[in-house]
C-alpha cells in the first residue's frame, strides 16, 4: 500500500504568516476557445509539502539543487508523537520507542488532526521540534526529519532549531499529513522540485509499507 502524505496545493492551503496566498488559476480556457487548458502557480516555495535547505537559515548558499538525492528516498518511519505533548522535546523522544539507527523520522502529532478536518486557519500553537529536540536527533545520526505541520520549529522561535539541524546536515520536511498512516517502518520518497538556487521547494511525499518494490 502507498500512502499519499503530500498536502494538496489549492488556494485555501494555509501559508505562513506575512507570505503571499497560493495561487492556482486557470489562465486559458478550452471552453472559452483556448487550444489548451493552462493554469498558473504562484507562491512562496515553502508552501505546502515542503523541503528546507541549509541557505533558508544559514544563508550559506546550500540550497534545494545541491543536496544528496538519495536522502529523499529510503527507509522512515514514522513515530506518533502523545496528543498531551506540546512540543516535541528530547524528553518526549526519549520515552520513544526509538528504532535503532533510524535516519529518516517522521513525526505525527496532534497537528494531523487539523488536516484531517480540512482546517484551513494557520495555527501558531502546532507542535514542533525543540532546540533540545533538535540535538538529540542530531547525535543519532538522524538525515531526514519530518513534521506533519508548516514549520519544524516552535512558531515564536523558528531560528535555533532550523540552524541546528541544518548545521548538522539534517534535511528538513515540511507540511506533511500522518493522519491516516498508523506508525511504523516504510520507504519514502519525497524529492523536492529542481529548482535551482532555491532555499526551498515544494515536495510530493510518499510512504510505501515496507520495502518498495523495484522492477527492472
Amino acid at each position: 500500500m502507498v500512502y499519499d502524505i503530500s498536502l494538496p496545493l489549492s488556494p485555501e492551503l494555509p501559508v505562513w504568516p506575512g507570505d503571499p496566498p497560493i495561487v492556482l488559476e486557470r489562465i486559458a480556457r478550452m471552453d472559452e476557445g483556448a487550444t489548451a487548458n493552462v493554469s498558473r502557480l504562484a507562491g512562496t516555495v515553502h508552501i505546502g509539502t515542503h523541503i528546507d535547505a541549509p541557505d533558508h537559515f544559514l544563508n550559506n548558499g546550500v540550497t534545494t539543487d545541491r543536496l544528496p538525492l538519495e536522502v529523499f528516498f529510503g527507509p522512515a518511519w514514522v513515530l506518533a508523537v502523545p496528543e498531551e505533548a506540546e512540543h516535541i522535546t528530547s524528553a518526549v523522544l526519549s520515552a520513544l520507542d526509538w528504532p535503532p539507527q533510524a535516519q529518516r523520522v517522521l513525526f505525527r502529532t496532534r497537528n494531523s488532526r487539523w488536516w484531517a478536518q480540512g482546517d484551513t486557519r494557520f495555527h501558531t500553537d502546532y507542535a514542533a521540534v525543540t532546540p533540545d529536540a533538535a540535538r538529540w536527533l542530531v547525535e543519532r545520526g538522524v538525515r531526514l526529519v519530518g513534521i506533519d505541520y508548516l514549520s519544524i520549529a516552535p512558531y515564536d522561535d523558528p531560528a535555533p532549531t532550523h540552524r541546528i539541524l541544518m548545521e548538522a546536515g539534517v534535511v528538513i520536511l515540511e507540511g506533511i499529513r500522518l493522519d491516516h498512516v498508523p506508525p511504523g517502518k516504510y520507504t519514502l520518497t519525497c524529492f523536492p522540485l529542481a529548482l535551482r538556487g532555491a532555499e526551498g521547494a515544494p515536495a510530493r511525499a510518499l510512504l510505501w509499507e515496507g520495502d518498495m518494490p523495484v522492477k527492472g
